[in-house]
């Protein structure tokens, strides 16, 4: 998720910890002197560690047991229910945190979409997880290329009109009476063909051709029946030509009404594609809906769903939006978004939680997504989203009821909920015995053990922790929690040592902030400098000091200790950490040498690799986007350019660009960028020599030689796959070749 989503009772969980009351004077330009042996509450001011959040994911005790059963399922699913095991699938990545993989189920979701209705939801869904790309829109246009899940859905194309409107087999009186049939609306006088309005519905045809009286009568009086004159006159040119294009919006609204009571179906029908085609905005779209489904139209409402879906998050500040979802009834969804209800509500609920996980919304669209489970999973899901939300809310009897029935459903993740309700009501062993019971009946998993030591002190809650890191080292808590420990105990060193294990394989700002203050307690402000600036690298409006005080403020007082660097001493810094493998270092010099007059292109562009490296793709691309726009001549933006479609699919556009920018400059970016995208688009063994040959191309081009060392590595990789695959004994030479002089980049 977007948003954090705090633990709940960290304040009674940490009764001693932190307030940053103390240390606020920073805000006033004091930069304390900490002392070489601070003292254990000078340390607590500086370092808090709140619980774990209790994540609102599915998170089954088994994921490769789970994920396979899928696979399975969907090859032998009927296709109406594909989209909804795409849909699990992305709810089990989105629990691993694999937001590339996310995407590929909601991709296979779109495909597969048996109704219009999914096809709308998933292409909005897709839209919305992929906002980054909507800043590369213009190139993506110049390319002649926009991505399938952007385009709006052809509704009405896919939403036939299918209603037999005969009317044979139809009692009729054939009297001698005249052809026409004359309606009056007040004092107006509107002629029909008495054969053509007979042949709209039914009821009209038991009217003017049955055996009512009308039937019998040339003028008929409709003025009680909510038709203006205007509308009496389209509804009779359609019954002569079948088109209502001439007739304005405010008509065909009343007409839709006057077509619903009718039973006109050809009429209505005509008039919902013709409304359909109108909505072109969200205040369309939040006019029309309620016509829409009270006339239920269902080309209309879809429309309208549409409107609203890819205008996510801004109309989700729009009340009137917010109340079309929640207090629409079953009869009026179906009509909305046919079976994709469930579908619908967890994609609601997902960009409500990004937003605010603890507001009315949230809780309203969860409620809802309750409501409409289909099945034993997705009622899980729902069941434990809305328990994290209560819990968040401090509505803890209601969360209570839905953590139990997360876990009835087989949900055993949700167990951590009811424990930490426990623990708030003051029953720490029951929150203790209740994850002891889970442990030893379930396969154990690092959670478990993490939750656990919540509810246990000194070495017991140390062990649980160390059991929890080896069997999830991503875990991130037992690593702050260890590290703030022996801070306490001022051991400063060991506690930096101990954030350091989780910062070598996985970028966290919390982890990052830790390490700041341990970095001023040793008085190493560089070091300190290096963290807080890489903090801001990532998300510039970062806020340290339980949101108190801005990192930036933060950057700006820790630099007064530092000695200023040349430009000279920045490229000389970063080719070191770059050589050490030091990403966190090379991002921090970076960020100084960005705030010099350095040419920022390239700057930009190292950047966003080094976050690649880190697993940070919305940083990376913020990075590219920013390269692109400061590039120094066209060649080199070609080559940013084709970087950014590269990394957001489009290979082939990555693939072209590379090849302009060679054509206007031979340079080694743009021939590692044609490798590398003809590598990765291409299927075929046999391209292999065509990427060798691409960078031996580079290499003859200057660059420096951390680059170059990078590409002999992927020179090597190649050769030694189409070696493996053919056997030659040039590519066996080529390998030995490549081997020595990565050797002596290396020395």
């Amino acid at each position: 998720m977007r948003s954090f989503f705090p633990a709940e009772s960290c304040k009674e969980a940490h009764p001693n910890a932190l307030n940053p009351q103390s240390w606020l004077h920073i805000e006033r330009g004091k930069l304390p002197k900490l002392s070489s042996h601070p003292s254990s509450a000078s340390i607590e001011s500086l370092i808090k560690v709140p619980q774990p959040a209790i994540l609102p994911f599915f998170k089954p005790v088994d994921y490769v047991e789970v994920l396979a059963r899928i696979h399975e399922e969907l090859e032998s699913c009927p296709p109406q229910e594909r989209s909804n095991l795409f849909l699990l699938q992305y709810q089990v990545f989105r629990g691993l945190g694999e937001v590339k993989l996310m995407r590929r189920s909601l991709q296979g979701a779109w495909q597969r979409a048996h109704t219009v209705h999914e096809k709308i939801i998933f292409g909005a869904w897709l839209k919305y997880e992929k906002q980054e790309e909507e800043l590369m829109a213009d190139l993506l246009a110049a390319c002649g290329k926009c991505a399938k899940e952007f385009a709006p859905v052809d509704i009405a194309f896919h939403l036939p009109f299918d209603v037999n409107a005969s009317s044979e087999g139809r009692t009729t009186n054939e009297n001698r009476i005249s052809q026409n049939v004359t309606f009056t609306i007040g004092s107006e006088k509107i002629v029909c063909d008495r054969q053509k309005i007979s042949e709209l519905s039914a009821p009209f045809h038991a009217m003017l051709k049955g055996h009512f009286s009308e039937s019998l009568s040339e003028t008929i009086d409709l003025s009680e029946n909510n038709i203006s004159p205007s509308g009496m006159k389209a509804i009779s040119d359609f019954s002569l030509n079948g088109s209502l294009i001439e007739v304005p919006p405010n008509l065909l609204l009343e007409i839709l009404v006057f077509a619903n009571k009718y039973c006109c179906e050809r009429l209505k029908d005509a008039c919902d594609r013709r409304l359909a085609s109108l909505v072109s905005s969200k205040e369309d779209a939040v006019e029309l809906m309620e016509y829409a489904l009270d006339e239920h139209s269902s080309v209309l409402a879809a429309s309208c769903l549409q409107v609203l879906l890819r205008d996510l998050p801004n109309c989700m500040n729009d009340n009137r939006v917010v109340e079309i979802f929640v207090h629409a009834n079953k009869q009026q969804l179906e009509v909305m978004v046919g079976p994709g209800i469930f579908a619908l509500f967890c994609f609601l609920s997902e960009v409500s939680m990004n937003l605010n996980s603890s507001s009315d919304t949230t809780a309203h669209f969860l409620e809802r997504l309750v409501e409409f489970a289909e099945n034993g999973k997705q009622r899980l899901l729902a069941l434990h989203q809305l328990g994290c939300v209560r819990l968040l809310r401090k509505e803890y009897d209601e969360a209570r009821c839905l953590f139990e029935g997360a876990v009835n459903a087989g949900h055993m993740y949700s167990v951590a909920g009811l424990a930490r309700l426990d623990y708030i009501k003051g029953d720490k062993l029951l929150s203790y015995g209740q994850l002891s019971s889970v442990i030893s009946s379930v396969t154990s998993l690092g959670w478990m053990y993490q939750e656990r030591s919540l509810y246990c002190d000194g070495d017991k809650r140390w062990e649980d922790l160390e059991k929890a890191s080896n069997l999830d080292p991503t875990l991130i808590y037992p690593y702050m929690y260890r590290a703030a420990t022996l801070m306490r105990t001022q051991n400063a060193h060991a506690a930096l040592a101990e954030i350091n294990r989780i910062l070598g394989f996985k970028l966290s700002l919390e982890c990052l902030e830790i390490r700041f203050f341990i970095h001023l307690s040793l008085e190493d402000y560089k070091a300190a400098l290096c963290d807080v600036q890489t903090i801001l690298t990532l998300r510039s409006d970062y806020r340290m000091f339980e949101g108190r005080v801005a990192a930036s403020q933060l950057c700006t007082l820790v630099r007064e200790h530092v000695e200023r660097w040349t430009t000279a001493d920045c490229w000389a810094r970063l080719y070191d950490c770059w050589s050490a493998v030091d990403d966190i270092g090379s991002l921090s010099v970076i960020y100084q040498m960005l705030e010099s007059d350095a040419a920022k292109g390239i700057l930009y562009f190292r950047q966003s690799l080094l976050l690649l490296r880190l697993n940070c793709p919305e940083a990376a691309m913020r990075s590219l986007l920013l390269a692109r726009q400061h590039a120094s001549s066209e060649h080199e933006r070609l080559v940013y350019e084709g970087w950014i479609l590269y990394d957001t699919g489009h290979y082939e556009e990555g693939l072209q660009k590379a090849e302009e920018s060679i054509d206007i400059k031979r340079s080694f970016e743009a021939f590692f960028l044609k490798a590398y995208a003809l590598a990765d688009s291409s299927i075929d063994p046999s391209c292999s020599p065509t990427v060798i040959s691409l960078l031996e191309d580079a290499l003859k081009c200057p660059s420096d030689n951390l680059r170059k060392g990078q590409v002999w590595f992927y020179c090597t990789t190649f050769a030694k796959i189409f070696h493996y695959l053919l056997g030659t004994k040039r590519n066996g030479k080529l390998i030995e070749m490549n081997v020595k002089k990565m050797n002596n980049f290396i020395e």
